[in-house]
């Protein structure tokens, strides 16, 4: 496994990497898998009764331009609330070519991605996630 990176170095080198199809469906394939069989027992609960606070209903992970994200859909149940659902990100890979990507994770602010790891396989970036 790669190592972590040091605080003050949030992005690496710019290196735009050419991803082919099945490399896609690589990452696409084992995040699935992550979400189906990790990610949504642990995290997608029912709500609590009486309690009008924002709640996970789903996970799910898609391509956006040449990034691979992870997101939650959250269910707004108070009746003040403008929207019934928002999709909110909260990891993201980067290919860096060779079948290697950098893992970012979302910061609380929801403003900027924080790296974490530079150079790792699809394998090591779901162990991670």
């Amino acid at each position: 496994m790669a190592k972590p990176r040091e605080p003050w170095n949030i992005r690496p080198a710019r290196k735009r990497a050419s991803l082919t199809a099945w490399i896609k469906t690589e990452v696409e394939m084992k995040a699935k898998d992550l979400i189906e069989s990790v990610l949504k027992p642990k995290h997608v609960l029912p709500p609590k009764k009486g309690v009008q606070f924002n709640y996970i209903t789903d996970i799910g992970a898609k391509w956006y331009r040449n990034y691979f994200y992870f997101f939650s859909i959250y269910a707004c149940p108070g009746p003040q609330a403008l929207t019934p659902t928002f999709e909110s990100r909260f990891a993201r890979m980067e290919p860096h070519g060779d079948g290697k990507f950098a893992l970012y994770f979302m910061r609380y602010t929801g403003k900027e991605w924080v790296g974490i790891f530079d150079a790792l396989s699809v394998d090591e970036c779901m162990k991670a996630i």
